[in-house]
Parts: C-alpha cells; sequence; structure tokens
C-alpha cells in the first residue's frame, strides 16, 4: 500500500479532529453519569427494599467507541420484575416515579419517555437516556431490557456486553476502539447522505471484532478500513457472525433472516434480524463503493487526487 500523500499519521489527525469523542468532553459525561449512578447506589444502601437495583453506563460512551457526534448517554436501570408494573406502557412513568427518590436530582431534569426516561443536566446540556432491565437477581446481571421504541423484552446482561469490547481493546490497546470509530463515522455519513440506509452502530462493532479475531492487525487505519469493507463486500453479510465469549456456537439457533450478527451475551438474539435484504444490499454497495474509493487513494498518483478519494470515504471535512 502506497502511503505517498496520506497514511496513518493522516487518518490519525483526522480522528482527533473530527471523529472521537475528545478526552475531556468523554471524561465530563462518564463524572455525571457516574455521579449518577452513585446517588442511586447510596440511596439503595440506604433503603435495601427499594426497587430500583443498580443503574450501569452502557452504549458507547461505556465501551470507549463514543463518536464526536455523541449528544446523550445511555444508562440501564435494574428494575426489580416482582414490583414493576405487568403492563410495560407504565414503566417510563414508573421508573421516573423511583428516579425522583435519587438525592439532589430535581423533578425538571427527569422526563418520562415512551419506554425510558431522560434526565438532562443544565450545565453541560447533556441528556442521559435511562432505558429500564427487568431484573430477577441474576448473579451475571442478565435481565431483559425493554426496548425503548416498542416496549420489546429483550435478554441482555450490560456487563458482559463491556466485558466483550474490554477483551477486545485489551488484545488491541488503543486500536480496537479506533477502528470501531472510524468504521462508526463512515456508516453515520451514509446514513446522513443515503435513502433507506441503515447500519446500527452495533453491528459496525461486532463486524470489526469478527474480523479483529480472525487476524486483522487494527493498528493500520487505511489497512482497517480496506478489511472492513473488503469483509462485506465479499461476503456479502450472507455469513453468520457468532462469538463464543460467554456461550457455545452449538447453542446459536437457525435464523431465517438475510442478516446473522448474533448477539455475543444472548445466543437467541440476531442483532440484525429487522433488516431486509434490501437494507443489507445498501450496505454491501457502499462498502464496495468505499473499498474502491480506498484502493484509488493508495494508489493515486498526487495528493490532490488522493485526497479526494478519501473524501468519498470521510467527507468533505478530511483535508490533511
Amino acid at each position: 500500500m502506497s502511503r505517498q500523500h496520506v497514511g496513518q499519521g493522516e487518518i490519525s489527525d483526522f480522528c482527533e479532529q473530527r471523529v472521537n469523542l475528545p478526552v475531556e468532553k468523554a471524561r465530563q459525561y462518564r463524572e455525571q453519569a457516574n455521579w449518577l449512578r452513585d446517588r442511586l447506589d447510596t440511596y439503595i444502601a440506604q433503603n435495601p427494599n427499594f426497587t430500583l437495583r443498580k443503574m450501569r453506563l452502557s452504549g458507547s460512551l461505556a465501551k470507549g467507541t463514543a463518536l464526536r457526534s455523541l449528544n446523550d448517554v445511555d444508562m440501564a436501570c435494574y428494575v426489580k420484575v416482582s414490583d414493576a408494573p405487568s403492563d410495560r406502557k407504565g414503566i417510563a412513568e414508573y421508573l421516573a416515579e423511583r428516579l425522583r427518590s435519587i438525592p439532589n436530582v430535581k423533578d425538571h431534569q427527569i422526563v418520562p419517555q415512551t419506554y425510558s426516561v431522560t434526565i438532562t443536566f443544565s450545565g453541560t446540556g447533556l441528556s442521559i437516556d435511562v432505558v429500564p432491565i427487568l431484573y430477577d437477581g441474576d448473579p451475571d446481571w442478565y435481565g431483559d431490557l425493554v426496548n425503548r421504541h416498542d416496549g420489546s423484552l429483550l435478554r441482555t446482561s450490560i456487563p458482559r456486553h463491556i466485558e466483550f469490547a474490554r477483551t477486545r481493546k485489551a488484545a488491541q490497546p488503543g486500536h480496537f476502539a479506533q477502528a470501531v470509530r472510524l468504521a462508526k463515522f463512515w456508516a453515520k455519513r451514509m446514513k446522513d447522505e443515503r435513502d433507506g440506509f441503515r447500519f446500527k452502530s452495533f453491528m459496525v462493532e461486532l463486524i470489526m471484532a469478527h474480523i479483529a479475531d480472525n487476524g486483522t492487525d487494527l493498528s493500520d487505519y487505511p489497512r482497517v478500513l480496506t478489511a472492513f469493507f473488503d469483509y462485506i463486500a465479499k461476503t456479502g453479510l450472507a455469513d453468520q457472525i457468532v462469538f463464543e465469549d460467554f456461550y457455545k456456537r452449538a447453542a446459536v439457533g437457525n435464523f431465517p433472516h438475510p442478516m446473522r450478527i448474533i448477539d455475543p451475551v444472548n445466543a437467541a438474539n440476531n442483532v440484525s434480524s429487522l433488516y431486509t435484504q434490501q437494507n443489507v444490499d445498501l450496505i454491501v454497495d457502499a462498502a464496495l463503493e468505499a473499498g474502491d474509493a480506498v484502493e484509488a487513494a493508495l494508489g493515486a498518483p498526487t495528493k490532490h487526487e488522493t485526497v479526494r478519494y478519501w473524501q468519498k470515504v470521510l467527507g468533505p471535512s478530511f483535508n490533511p
């Protein structure tokens, strides 16, 4: 691969300037989320029969894969299933009412949504989206996540999801998280620019984990993007992706979906089950174009032409 005009250094600089959530901002967001968690933990210690059992940071901020565009933080709140309302349409109000018990959190900061609760901090403008998990005492903190969109239940474990990401980050320190952020940045651009394009960030993360687990060196960012786009283009996303961190491959059943990316903490959950063949085709087509652009950039004879090809992948703000 030729790096005469744009190489690892230029891509790394772009990540710091345009892709990554700034370190100070990430620290501030984590401190705010941890403050909320600690207030709840203190209240639970003083009121051991309280129906909320724990609050955990989740999502990209917890995994270290947040983009600069992050504007809200995900947290999960474990709710004793025996005390939760049987009608899930009432779960948001139920959760909001109990969150108002947390010391130093004002009522006006807490706003119930359809199946979740938003807590807003006026000082930073940060919004924390708190999603309930119906908890039955599992020692690995498995519980039934209440989908914030339709109220459906999904068995999950927030600590195990974070452990999954942490294992990949430890295998390639500094590079796994950056590789995920780069691919997510590209996917977000495609979502913004192309009608009907869908590519869930969690799916991007799992594909990157899959190619890393199968030997891809993530320390070379141009090569990482090439590997990511090549995998999508060559497989057409038809190959099933399974991880054996917390269960054996044999535990995964047959899924009748065109794309099968299996949740690493729940063998019964295909995280791509809602994607149609048309959705898959749009992702594959975009990856083919992006992969061709990277290859052309690496072989371009002038810096102007190299940058022009990289802009097809990273957008017009890429101008080293």
